[in-house]
């Protein structure tokens, strides 16, 4: 067997070269035409096209609510070693009273760490209590993926009752219970799995509330199509979407969490993002009708209450009782519009963020009793400890 040369090995590679460097040539050349053919014939992806209106209506911008606020559901994955004087400067600027990470177990709940979950915690609730212990609330979190140990049951509940006398406020449930969680024989874990009652049972004991995610909103466990009003957000997060053939339908999501809640009427459940269901008020209506042990919060759907000031205006006049101001990701930034769709009669305004839905805002002017109740007085009856000073 010959092998090649140095030398023809040396032309070999510059051989390759060069064709790499006419098939780049080529395909620069390649989309500086298209682009140009798409320029002069206007054509545009929907991610680029931003109009901006011609019509002149009121335009008033908030960044400071009208009344301070709870958040009842933020995310501070890092709260053991955040700069709290820092946060609470930002909170301070929207005119938040208090903030509730829902996450003070840290991202090792994800990992099922759970002494790493626990150090984390112990950590969070520290560090609040050193720096400002008046200014946040801190939620524990368990590891579901432990059902199959035969303690289970007990330490999470032995967990909630440590975590309780150290200083936390509630229970987080993520959206993984329900959807993808399974046990040692590869069955689901649904939501009303009976090996739950345990850790439902307790936090009613405790009386401390369980703020729970589960599902996601309708149309990502529909059809990717030219119907579907939630494609964009397909096309940039294709992961946040529930095919039938992996996951269980919506319907029977929700029928679960429901008899969940049925089953425990001596807990107090925060159904996380309006339980999904602000873009279908009645059906939201008829769950808090049945469920008088349920609340609910606004975290990720000011976006569905906007899009409908008119009939989103007369539920919260009607559930005036069971619903808390929630943003869920915190970022300073985007507070604006939720207090611009609560606060104001603004018309046909943006929405932070396009692939949540392409549709304007308008204002639902909420009367000033109703205000105060959705930024502060219902959290305040869920959450005694709070500082109601804060709020005078």
């Amino acid at each position: 067997m010959k092998f090649l040369s140095f030398k023809n090995f040396l032309k070999a590679l510059l051989f390759l070269f060069s064709i790499l460097i006419i098939i780049l040539v080529v395909s620069g050349i390649s989309y500086w035409a298209i682009d140009n053919v798409q320029k002069k014939n206007n054509l545009m992806d929907i991610e680029e096209y931003s109009p901006v209106t011609s019509l002149v209506v009121d335009q008033n911008k908030i960044i400071r609510s009208k009344y301070p606020f709870v958040d009842v559901h933020s995310h501070q994955w890092d709260m053991s070693y955040t700069n709290l004087k820092r946060l609470v400067s930002e909170m301070d600027s929207l005119n938040m009273g208090f903030m509730i990470n829902l996450s003070g177990s840290g991202l090792a709940t994800f990992v099922g760490n759970q002494s790493l979950m626990d150090l984390n915690l112990e950590k969070s609730l520290t560090n609040v209590k050193q720096n400002f212990p008046d200014r946040f609330g801190v939620f524990v979190n368990i590891d579901f993926k432990k059902i199959d140990n035969r303690d289970f049951a007990k330490n999470s509940v032995n967990i909630i009752r440590n975590a309780v006398e150290n200083g936390a406020i509630g229970l987080k449930v993520y959206k993984d219970l329900g959807l993808s969680i399974k046990d040692a024989f590869g069955e689901r874990v649904k939501v009303n799995d009976s090996r739950l009652d345990p850790i439902w049972k307790v936090c009613g004991e405790l009386n401390i509330p369980i703020l729970i995610h589960s599902g996601e909103p309708s149309p990502f466990f529909d059809p990717v199509d030219k119907y579907n009003e939630r494609w964009l957000h397909a096309r940039q997060k294709p992961g946040s979407f529930r095919p039938s053939n992996k996951y269980p339908s919506f319907k029977t999501v929700m029928d679960e969490q429901f008899k969940m809640f049925k089953n425990h009427p001596n807990t107090t459940f925060i159904n996380a993002h309006m339980g999904w269901m602000a873009n279908d008020l009645d059906k939201l209506e008829d769950h808090l009708n049945k469920l008088p042990n349920v609340y609910t919060e606004i975290g990720a759907v000011i976006g569905e209450l906007g899009r409908q000031p008119r009939r989103a205006r007369k539920f919260f006049i009607d559930y005036q009782d069971r619903i808390m101001f929630g943003k869920d990701t915190y970022k300073k930034s985007e507070f604006d519009v939720y207090f611009r769709v609560l606060e104001t009669s603004d018309e046909y305004f943006d929405y932070y963020r396009k692939r949540h839905g392409l549709w304007k805002m308008y204002g639902l002017n909420l009367p000033d009793e109703v205000l105060k109740k959705l930024y502060y007085k219902n959290a305040l009856k869920l959450f005694p400890s709070i500082n109601k000073q804060l709020f005078e």
